[in-house]
């Protein structure tokens, strides 16, 4: 067996492949702990979104104006879709540091060793707004902004006929 002298100390190889690996398996859990706090951020995001719509459009159906409450719940759906892209693009440089890691650890190379900031690979993922118009985030969205326009309009078109019907019955009641 080969020895290697380590800071005044004999070792050997074998040792120092193990210390190797380890540091390699405890960044990459680091690295994989990160990209799963991004997916789950991002599944917690869409649930607070239908959670706060179905709160908002159960407390609006009395009284209240319903284009101001059409635009409030669009623009928290636009901020929630905003907020989910980023976590995406988040999820998606991880996912490249872990490719780098992987890659570059076997040559040898211990640049960056357990550092966790993602955006040396900004480059190589995409913008936030590219995300958001990605073809699973339009469908989800945008069937979330869809529903909510129909039920406007459900509940306008509704209402409108109420009035219609209680205006048509005072006419034409004898007094």
């Amino acid at each position: 067996m080969a020895y290697i002298v380590l800071k005044g100390e004999k070792c050997m190889s074998n040792e120092i492949e193990n210390i190797q690996v380890e540091e390699l398996h405890k960044e990459i859990d680091l690295i994989q702990g990160c990209i799963n706090r991004m997916a789950n951020n991002s599944f917690l995001l869409k649930g607070w979104l239908v959670s706060i719509i179905a709160v908002v459009v159960i407390l609006s159906l009395d009284e209240m104006n319903k284009f101001v409450i059409t635009l409030m719940v669009i623009m928290i759906t636009i901020s929630f879709w905003y907020l989910d892209s980023y976590f995406l693009r988040m999820e998606k440089l991880y996912r490249k540091m872990y490719e780098w890691v992987l890659e570059n650890r076997k040559q040898g190379n211990r640049d960056f060793q357990y550092d966790l900031n993602p955006h040396r690979f900004d480059t190589q993922v995409e913008r936030e707004s590219n995300i958001m118009y990605s073809k699973t985030m339009r469908w989800f969205y945008g069937i979330i902004i869809l529903l909510i326009v129909m039920i406007s309009v459900y509940y306008s078109w509704d209402n409108s006929l109420g009035k219609y019907q209680i205006q048509s019955e005072k006419k034409s009641s004898p007094e």
